[in-house]
């Protein structure tokens, strides 16, 4: 995973910048059992993380404030964005008074299901973590994430797992068998809340099996692992937008082993084994998706955080 120190204070020995990059993630499983008396839904899932990744760029700063800044404008640049959130909160944890500069670098596209804000703020964590010295575990950086965002600590490690709870509760996996992952993400994104609050869950009638793909993964059994996804959001999102069920269509017309909308969507992923045959789906897709990616399953943790 990538990191660079990028500038010194030569007077004062103090680094100065650091970046982190931030990896999406995919569901290749995702159950809702039962909503809890918080509010939240009780979840069991296997995440993973792919080589899609915005890059986070943390600047120190004399003074007490914090500015962030996108290159997207479909991402809010003040205290509701979860990277700024997270900055906020480690210094409340750790008593920091300095100031940062965020510069996030999107590629991971907004409001698609994987976990892009997520992953910025976990990102923001461990690097702020590196540039005020703060000594903090990666139990630790992902314990204060979970207080704002329920993927933060799944982010914080990064890597392959299943998570339980509201996505906190983690078992670290080994990464999946190396494959080619095509995603694809409508015009429009998705409220996750919205999702969730259409969800039924007495209604549900087949519900994925996050044991048996949890063996699949660490067998490292690629046709297992596609016989096996399953998002119990699909149908909810779906209903809401049938352009996401023609997506995952058109990825099995075009020849993918599996495909499956991740987290609460609208962004769809298919898994193949080829490169030639990620290339002629994304050929396929594009006709009618503009964002369209083929990158490589990552699936790999964060490097020595514990």
């Amino acid at each position: 995973m990538e990191r660079t120190d990028r500038r010194y204070d030569r007077m004062e020995g103090r680094v100065q910048m650091v970046s982190e990059k931030a990896p999406a993630k995919i569901n290749l499983t995702l159950d809702a059992r039962y909503k809890r008396p918080d509010g939240y839904h009780e979840l069991e899932m296997v995440m993973t993380t792919v080589d899609l990744a915005d890059r986070i760029d943390l600047e120190d700063r004399d003074g007490s404030s914090i500015t962030l800044e996108s290159s997207s404008g479909l991402v809010p640049q003040d205290e509701r964005n979860l990277a700024y959130r997270a900055a906020a909160l480690l210094r409340e944890k750790t008593g920091v008074r300095r100031g940062v500069h965020i510069r996030i670098h999107k590629r991971i596209p907004v409001a698609a299901g994987l976990a892009g804000g997520s992953s910025d703020a976990a990102a923001t964590l461990r690097g702020l973590n590196r540039l005020w010295k703060l000594g903090l575990s990666g139990r630790e950086l992902a314990d204060i994430g979970a207080e704002i965002g329920s993927d933060i600590p799944f982010c914080v490690h990064s890597g392959t797992a299943v998570a339980k709870g509201r996505g906190e509760i983690l078992e670290p996996l080994p990464a999946p068998p190396p494959c080619w992952v095509v995603l694809a993400k409508p015009a429009h994104g998705v409220s996750t809340a919205d999702v969730f609050g259409r969800l039924n869950v007495g209604a549900i009638s087949e519900r994925p099996d996050t044991e048996a793909m949890a063996e699949a993964v660490c067998s490292g059994d690629f046709d297992r692992i596609t016989g096996l996804l399953g998002n119990v959001l699909e149908p909810v999102t779906m209903g809401m937008h049938p352009e996401v069920g023609k997506i995952k269509r058109k990825m099995l017309e075009f020849g993918a082993e599996g495909a499956l909308m991740s987290g609460s969507g609208p962004t769809v992923f298919a898994l193949v084994r080829k490169e030639s045959k990620a290339k002629r789906l994304v050929n396929g897709l594009k006709g009618f998706c503009r964002q369209v990616f083929a990158v490589r399953m990552l699936g790999k943790p964060i490097d020595s955080l514990d």
